[in-house]
């Protein structure tokens, strides 16, 4: 019994924490944490709006019918070499969402956050070809190399809000581990990944 409860944790921690949430979450620290917390509650809606369906929404529901299609279980899906399709799938809306945003002359920081998630989602696509990487652990990290590459921007303490995602981090990562969809170094290597490349591309 408290084994099934622990392996039911592990999937609760793996759907609320998708690596679709990089984006929206990039967001919202933007709009917390810098002069765009200024802007109308309704843009800023607006904004979480679109990029909620283009990079949440769209993804998943593609994803998960191609699973449909194929007959697939989650856990199947999770295979190295049955990744490559919903990896394209995902660059694919991320970078309709980028283009959309572009045509909507949405501010350009807003921008970089998708250009940040794209980056990492195209370095995780690349890398499995080789290697299974996570990309759970390497959109967690990419929310902890935004928030890092915004209080260096808008000179805003950090500390907290870094604690409470690299607890996130870690509990995303066992969950990983738990469902024996990755290794230690897998989910390491994704959290090192995406960290780099947002705070990088931001």
């Amino acid at each position: 019994m408290k084994e099934k409860n622990i392996i039911l944790a592990a999937r609760v921690m793996s759907v609320l924490f998708t690596p679709f949430y990089l984006p929206i979450v990039g967001l919202i620290a933007l709009f917390a944490f810098s002069y765009m917390a200024l802007l109308p509650w309704t843009y800023k809606l607006e904004v979480l709006l679109l990029v909620y369906i283009a990079t949440i929404f769209i993804p998943t529901v593609l994803i998960h019918l191609y699973r449909r299609y194929q007959g697939w279980t989650l856990i199947e899906l999770g295979a190295r070499e049955r990744r490559m399709v919903p990896y394209v799938i995902s660059i694919l809306c991320y970078f309709g969402c980028y283009y959309l945003m572009t045509v909507l002359q949405i501010p350009r920081f807003m921008g970089r956050i998708l250009v940040a998630a794209l980056i990492v989602q195209v370095l995780c696509a690349i890398i499995n070809v080789w290697w299974k990487i996570s990309t759970h652990t390497a959109a967690i990290g990419g929310v902890a190399g935004a928030l890092m590459a915004f209080a260096f921007l808008f000179m805003f303490n950090p500390v907290w809000w870094l604690c409470l995602v690299f607890i996130i981090g870690g509990m995303v990562g066992t969950s990983r581990m738990i469902l024996r969809q990755h290794s230690l170094w897998q989910v390491v290597a994704g959290f090192l990944v995406g960290m780099v490349s947002a705070f990088v591309a931001i």
